[in-house]
Protein backbone atom coordinates (compact mmCIF):
# COMPACT_ATOMS: atom_id res chain seq x y z
CA UNK A 1 0.00 0.00 0.00
CA UNK A 2 1.46 3.47 -0.98
CA UNK A 3 2.37 6.17 1.43
CA UNK A 4 -1.14 7.94 1.26
CA UNK A 5 -2.92 4.66 2.29
CA UNK A 6 -4.74 4.44 6.02
CA UNK A 7 -1.51 2.27 7.49
CA UNK A 8 1.33 4.65 6.64
CA UNK A 9 -1.51 7.40 7.87
CA UNK A 10 -1.17 5.37 10.74
CA UNK A 11 2.26 4.28 11.62
CA UNK A 12 3.48 8.06 10.59
CA UNK A 13 0.94 9.48 12.98
CA UNK A 14 2.01 7.12 15.47
CA UNK A 15 6.08 8.12 15.14
CA UNK A 16 4.90 11.74 15.35
CA UNK A 17 3.27 11.11 18.68
CA UNK A 18 6.21 8.90 20.42
CA UNK A 19 8.34 11.74 19.16
CA UNK A 20 6.47 13.96 21.15
CA UNK A 21 6.48 11.69 23.85
CA UNK A 22 10.41 11.39 24.06
CA UNK A 23 10.85 15.34 24.00
CA UNK A 24 8.23 15.68 26.58
CA UNK A 25 10.16 13.19 29.01
CA UNK A 26 13.12 14.98 27.96
CA UNK A 27 11.91 18.13 28.98
CA UNK A 28 10.44 16.88 32.61
CA UNK A 29 14.08 15.46 32.98
CA UNK A 30 16.17 18.17 32.65
CA UNK A 31 14.28 20.33 34.92
CA UNK A 32 13.57 18.02 37.26
CA UNK A 33 17.48 17.05 37.23
CA UNK A 34 18.46 20.54 37.48
CA UNK A 35 16.40 21.65 39.97
CA UNK A 36 17.95 18.03 42.10
CA UNK A 37 21.56 18.89 41.30
CA UNK A 38 20.97 22.76 42.23
CA UNK A 39 21.52 24.19 38.58
CA UNK A 40 18.38 25.65 38.77
CA UNK A 41 16.76 27.52 42.25
CA UNK A 42 13.92 29.48 40.84
CA UNK A 43 10.56 27.22 40.83
CA UNK A 44 8.91 28.88 38.68
CA UNK A 45 11.15 28.11 36.07
CA UNK A 46 11.41 24.48 36.69
CA UNK A 47 7.77 24.18 37.53
CA UNK A 48 6.76 26.05 34.02
CA UNK A 49 9.02 23.50 31.76
CA UNK A 50 7.78 20.23 33.76
CA UNK A 51 3.81 21.81 33.02
CA UNK A 52 4.97 22.28 29.31
CA UNK A 53 6.35 18.91 29.49
CA UNK A 54 3.63 17.20 30.94
CA UNK A 55 1.10 18.99 29.06
CA UNK A 56 2.78 17.92 25.84
CA UNK A 57 3.22 14.41 26.92
CA UNK A 58 -0.56 14.20 27.43
CA UNK A 59 -1.69 15.82 24.19
CA UNK A 60 1.53 13.52 22.44
CA UNK A 61 -0.72 10.45 24.53
CA UNK A 62 -4.02 11.44 23.30
CA UNK A 63 -3.12 11.36 19.50
CA UNK A 64 -1.44 8.13 20.15
CA UNK A 65 -4.08 6.30 21.22
CA UNK A 66 -6.39 8.25 18.54
CA UNK A 67 -4.08 7.09 15.91
CA UNK A 68 -3.92 3.47 17.08
CA UNK A 69 -7.83 2.67 17.71
CA UNK A 70 -8.52 5.37 14.54
CA UNK A 71 -10.70 7.16 17.25
CA UNK A 72 -12.44 10.05 16.01
CA UNK A 73 -13.43 12.02 18.83
CA UNK A 74 -9.68 11.73 20.84
CA UNK A 75 -8.47 12.48 17.01
CA UNK A 76 -10.95 15.78 16.55
CA UNK A 77 -9.85 17.40 19.66
CA UNK A 78 -6.08 15.54 19.57
CA UNK A 79 -6.04 18.10 15.72
CA UNK A 80 -7.48 21.34 17.53
CA UNK A 81 -5.36 21.40 20.49
CA UNK A 82 -2.28 20.86 17.92
CA UNK A 83 -3.43 23.66 15.96
CA UNK A 84 -3.27 25.95 18.64
CA UNK A 85 -0.12 25.12 19.96
CA UNK A 86 1.32 25.36 16.25
CA UNK A 87 -0.59 29.16 16.36
CA UNK A 88 1.30 30.08 19.51
CA UNK A 89 4.18 28.17 19.27
CA UNK A 90 4.68 29.92 15.77
CA UNK A 91 4.05 33.19 17.24
CA UNK A 92 6.94 32.76 20.25
CA UNK A 93 9.43 31.49 17.92
CA UNK A 94 8.91 34.19 14.90
CA UNK A 95 9.02 36.80 17.77
CA UNK A 96 12.30 35.17 19.10
CA UNK A 97 14.14 35.79 15.70
CA UNK A 98 12.52 38.91 15.45
CA UNK A 99 13.26 40.39 18.82
CA UNK A 100 15.95 43.47 19.21
CA UNK A 101 18.49 44.60 21.23
CA UNK A 102 16.07 47.14 23.16
CA UNK A 103 13.93 44.82 23.46
CA UNK A 104 16.16 42.27 24.58
CA UNK A 105 17.33 44.42 27.29
CA UNK A 106 14.11 45.11 28.53
CA UNK A 107 12.40 42.00 29.02
CA UNK A 108 16.00 41.07 30.33
CA UNK A 109 15.47 43.72 32.93
CA UNK A 110 12.05 42.79 33.41
CA UNK A 111 12.85 38.80 34.17
CA UNK A 112 15.95 40.24 36.19
CA UNK A 113 13.56 42.39 38.79
CA UNK A 114 11.26 39.78 39.02
CA UNK A 115 12.95 36.41 40.73
CA UNK A 116 15.35 37.03 43.34
CA UNK A 117 16.18 33.09 42.95
CA UNK A 118 17.08 34.01 39.14
CA UNK A 119 19.62 36.57 40.25
CA UNK A 120 21.26 34.31 41.98
CA UNK A 121 21.54 31.80 39.64
CA UNK A 122 22.89 33.97 36.98
CA UNK A 123 25.08 35.66 39.35
CA UNK A 124 26.67 32.81 40.38
CA UNK A 125 26.79 30.73 36.93
CA UNK A 126 28.46 33.28 35.44
CA UNK A 127 29.95 35.37 38.09
CA UNK A 128 28.90 38.96 38.30
CA UNK A 129 26.54 41.12 40.27
CA UNK A 130 23.96 43.39 39.53
CA UNK A 131 22.19 43.91 36.37
CA UNK A 132 23.57 47.53 34.92
CA UNK A 133 25.64 48.32 38.32
CA UNK A 134 27.53 46.79 40.77
CA UNK A 135 26.56 47.64 44.31
CA UNK A 136 28.76 47.02 46.70
CA UNK A 137 26.81 46.96 49.96
CA UNK A 138 24.44 44.50 48.40
CA UNK A 139 25.26 40.70 48.77
CA UNK A 140 25.58 38.69 45.75
CA UNK A 141 26.63 34.86 45.23
CA UNK A 142 29.69 35.32 42.73
CA UNK A 143 32.78 34.31 44.02
CA UNK A 144 34.18 37.44 42.21
CA UNK A 145 32.28 39.81 45.12
CA UNK A 146 34.81 39.16 48.20
CA UNK A 147 37.58 40.70 45.32
CA UNK A 148 35.35 43.94 44.14
CA UNK A 149 36.21 42.66 40.78
CA UNK A 150 32.45 41.55 39.22
CA UNK A 151 30.86 43.31 36.49
CA UNK A 152 27.73 43.97 36.02
CA UNK A 153 25.58 40.99 34.52
CA UNK A 154 23.47 42.45 31.60
CA UNK A 155 27.23 42.88 29.90
CA UNK A 156 27.62 38.89 30.13
CA UNK A 157 24.48 38.49 29.28
CA UNK A 158 24.05 40.13 26.76
CA UNK A 159 27.14 38.09 24.68
CA UNK A 160 24.51 35.14 24.70
CA UNK A 161 21.20 36.17 24.50
CA UNK A 162 21.08 36.99 20.77
CA UNK A 163 22.30 33.95 20.01
CA UNK A 164 19.83 31.32 22.76
CA UNK A 165 16.65 33.20 20.96
CA UNK A 166 17.65 32.55 17.87
CA UNK A 167 18.95 29.03 18.45
CA UNK A 168 15.12 28.33 20.73
CA UNK A 169 12.94 30.17 17.88
CA UNK A 170 14.97 28.16 15.47
CA UNK A 171 13.92 24.70 17.31
CA UNK A 172 10.10 26.89 18.04
CA UNK A 173 9.68 27.23 14.36
CA UNK A 174 11.05 23.53 13.07
CA UNK A 175 9.00 21.61 15.84
CA UNK A 176 6.06 24.13 15.11
CA UNK A 177 6.02 22.80 11.24
CA UNK A 178 6.48 19.37 12.83
CA UNK A 179 2.66 19.93 14.34
CA UNK A 180 1.10 21.66 11.30
CA UNK A 181 2.58 18.04 9.45
CA UNK A 182 0.80 16.60 12.60
CA UNK A 183 -2.74 18.16 11.61
CA UNK A 184 -2.40 17.32 8.55
CA UNK A 185 -2.04 13.84 9.01
CA UNK A 186 -4.98 13.77 11.65
CA UNK A 187 -7.25 15.63 9.12
CA UNK A 188 -6.17 12.57 6.43
CA UNK A 189 -6.36 9.84 8.68
CA UNK A 190 -9.59 10.30 10.15
CA UNK A 191 -10.96 10.79 6.84
CA UNK A 192 -9.89 7.57 5.66
CA UNK A 193 -11.23 3.99 5.81
CA UNK A 194 -9.51 1.14 7.99
CA UNK A 195 -9.24 -1.76 5.94
CA UNK A 196 -10.17 -4.11 8.28
CA UNK A 197 -13.05 -3.10 9.36
CA UNK A 198 -16.47 -3.35 7.03
CA UNK A 199 -15.64 -1.58 3.61
CA UNK A 200 -19.71 -0.38 3.85
CA UNK A 201 -19.24 1.24 7.19
CA UNK A 202 -17.23 4.73 6.92
CA UNK A 203 -15.11 5.48 9.99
Amino acid sequence: MGCAGFTCSKHSLCALNILYVMVSLLMIGIAAWGKWFGLVSSFQVVGGVIGVGVFLFFVALVGLIGAMKHHQVLLFFYMIILFMVFIVQFSVSSACLAINREQQDHLLEVGWNNSQSTQRDVEKSLNCCGFKQVDPNDTCDASCFPNHSCLPCADKIQEHVGEVLHFVGGIGLFFSFTEILGVWLTYRYRNQKDPRANPSAFL
